[in-house]
């Protein structure tokens, strides 16, 4: 579900809002300016939101498309056998505690 589904106001809802004056109601001028600075807040987050899910896609599709070719691609030998493993602990073991141990 995207957010704009769970959004209940867009920013022409709120520019077309109307509000009743009753007596010592709110000034008109003061509530319109602050349904100005809401409604570019509104177009603001709606572009972010459209930025990011953009970005998301195109990311995911990426993802995609490395895993795709990391798939196809055969599996690497690396050379190195356990063999070659305990020959470089044995050397390491020398040279940090000496020929003592294989004396």
């Amino acid at each position: 579900m995207m957010i704009s589904d769970k959004v209940k106001l867009t920013a022409k809802d709120i520019l077309e809002k109307e509000f009743k004056s009753g007596m010592r109601g709110y000034k008109p001028e003061d509530v319109d300016k602050f349904l100005d600075l809401i409604i570019k807040d509104y177009e603001t987050f709606h572009q972010e939101i459209e930025d990011l899910q953009q970005e998301n896609l195109r990311l995911k599709k990426q993802v995609e498309g490395a895993s795709k070719q990391r798939s196809a691609a055969p599996p690497q030998q690396t050379g190195t056998t356990n063999f070659d493993i305990l020959k470089r602990l044995s050397n390491l073991e020398k040279h940090v505690f000496g020929n003592k141990l294989y004396d």
